[in-house]
């Protein structure tokens, strides 16, 4: 491709709204462009991506059976209602009536439609199992659109389903896309993890998550230095550390000023992992008291796992509830239900004592207080692993992917069922598996790039080699690099060629902020010793080339990368 013919708009100035390296990066090199929050134009560079990580999708959706099949974007709510998730799912779905004014949304995903056309389609055990898949336009009111074309509005995704007669089957075809995403994001040049997750608004048994370590991520995943636990951190378990724990006698002491824990600690003299945390929450249900350690933080998602939604209580009602300040809520004596973390099993702790300016030192969880007791902390890093003797650590990431045993959860509302050999009705077993392509893109460029710009693996760069004339006011390196080009084209090397009449500092630039694999450069000193450079992007390596043997090098070299 011609430059002077491309619309290739790069911008020396990074957009004052990006946070993302991905963000400031992609627009810098014009792949995308912005229409609204959350909504982007893609480019032709970015275009050219975007096609290749399809092709990579489908190759390794088709090589598991998978069939391509196009659905709607535009649902009729009655499905949606059908399974209930009409009511659940709240205003990030795109609802609007057509001019018959019959209710319709836009779809987030598409299990209901799926299961709409199984029950139509699916009649004997003999037509399973199957796997359909699509890439198709979702669309999600996010309330808050941010990095780029990581947390969009719309958004482009992979998304295939499996039908299977049983658990088994599902079992085979959830670890088939299993190894099928691992490939996808190996070949797409992706570093990533395969992590147990919370299925969430999908529903479900069982979840994985494909998450790529970057500091643009807004997950964060636990992983054990020593065996291969790893889970999104809504879900991780962990052992806390074991503090060195005291036999205190129960007493209440005077803790005048002190009302964090933090400044009961420096009070005392005490490790945090000795106090309890003592939240009051509010629940549907009533006021509820959470219990930690002083060390750790209240994972929200587990504990309304239990209760349901909460929220913390605010001051009067603290007062209303404990007849205290906020600084010195304590579990004993309290007429309340208590949940208490499992760290506080063992040992004696300093913990409010219900009565300003004042806390229980030696109280004991179990013999003082009565609580209902379940996992509700916050992994840390340094935390035990809960398989083995290893150390947790917490990792930033962008998922950018996931994949869901759904069991019969859509076809049983849906009545999508078979008939078995033996002429029993029985539900069809569903698996959801989804992958974001802009997502793909975007984390391929926080993991791989440096101060100049983006250095893209090679599969899914939107070409792999870059030929730069420095002067085309020159006659004679303009003829060459036309004939050089030629040959490019015809050896299949997919080449951009800056033919434009631009400084070479610029086109240096540009060179480096598009990132592809190779670039040759037709310079007038080389030219004149009948050379060429080519260097590579990733290693920043250079050597002169003899003209003739130009484009074999450029095969050898992308061969090589592309093997790496």
């Amino acid at each position: 491709m011609r430059w002077t013919r491309s619309l290739i708009p790069t911008l020396k100035e990074e957009p004052a709204e990006a946070e993302a390296v991905s963000h400031k990066l992609m627009v810098r090199a014009g792949l995308v462009r912005q229409l609204a929050a959350g909504i982007y134009v893609t480019l032709p560079l970015g275009q050219r991506v975007m096609e290749k990580i399809n092709a990579i999708i489908r190759e390794e959706m088709n090589r598991i059976g998978g069939q391509e099949i196009t659905m709607p974007v535009l649902h009729p709510a009655e499905l949606w209602q059908q399974t209930g998730r009409w009511t659940t799912i709240g205003e990030e779905m795109f609802r609007l009536y057509d001019r018959g004014k019959r209710q319709m949304c836009l779809g987030m995903t598409h299990e209901e439609v799926v299961a709409w056309l199984a029950a139509r389609e699916i009649r004997s055990y003999r037509d399973l199992p199957q796997i359909w898949y699509q890439i198709q336009t979702k669309l999600r009111d996010e309330a808050r659109p941010k990095s780029g074309v990581l947390r969009t509005r719309e958004f482009v995704m992979k998304d295939s389903y499996s039908l299977d007669r049983d658990e088994a089957g599902l079992e085979k075809n959830y670890e088939l896309h299993k190894e099928a995403y691992c490939r996808i994001f190996t070949r797409c040049g992706l570093s990533f993890h395969a992590v147990e997750s919370d299925p969430g608004m999908m529903g479900g048994a069982v979840a994985h998550e494909f998450m790529a370590p970057s500091e643009a991520g807004e997950d964060e995943i636990a992983l054990c230095d020593r065996c291969s636990y790893s889970a999104n951190v809504e879900l991780a378990v962990s052992r806390p550390r074991r503090p060195t724990f005291t036999t205190w006698d129960l007493e209440e002491i005077a803790t005048p000023g002190a009302g964090t824990i933090e400044e009961v600690c420096r009070f005392l003299q005490i490790d945090p992992a000795l106090t309890i945390k003592s939240l009051l929450l509010i629940t549907t249900d009533g006021p509820l008291l959470a219990l930690l350690r002083g060390d750790q933080q209240l994972h929200e998602k587990k504990l309304a796992k239990l209760v349901g939604e909460a929220r913390s209580a605010h001051r009067d009602e603290i007062l209303t509830y404990l007849r205290v300040g906020p600084g010195s809520i304590g579990p004993v004596g309290v007429d309340l239900p208590i949940i208490a973390d499992e760290s506080l099993r063992e040992g004696r702790y300093v913990a409010g004592a219900n009565k300003d300016g004042f806390h229980l030192r030696g109280v004991w969880p179990g013999i003082h207080f009565q609580p209902r007791w379940a996992d509700i902390h916050q992994v840390s890093n340094g935390d035990q692993c809960p398989h083995c003797e290893g150390s947790l650590r917490i990792e930033r990431v962008i998922e950018v992917g996931n994949i869901f045993r759904l069991g019969t959860k859509y076809s049983v509302p849906m009545k999508a069922v078979y008939l078995s050999e033996a002429g029993d009705e029985y539900p069809i077993v569903m698996g959801s598996y989804g992958i974001g392509l802009a997502r793909i893109a975007a984390a391929a460029v926080e993991q791989h790039h440096d101060d100049l710009g983006i250095i893209w693996p090679s599969a899914i760069a939107p070409f792999q080699l870059h030929l730069l004339p420095v002067n085309m006011r020159d006659q004679k390196m303009g003829e060459l690099a036309e004939a050089l080009y030629s040959q490019l084209q015809q050896a299949g090397i997919e080449t951009l060629y800056d033919d434009r009449d631009e400084r070479a500092g610029v086109k240096f630039k540009d060179a480096d902020l598009l990132g592809l694999p190779l670039r040759i450069t037709v310079g007038t000193r080389t030219l004149r010793e009948g050379m060429v450079d080519l260097k590579t992007r990733k290693t920043a390596k250079e050597a002169q080339i003899p003209l003739p043997e130009a484009v074999s090098a450029a095969r050898t070299l992308l061969s090589r990368l592309a093997n790496s």
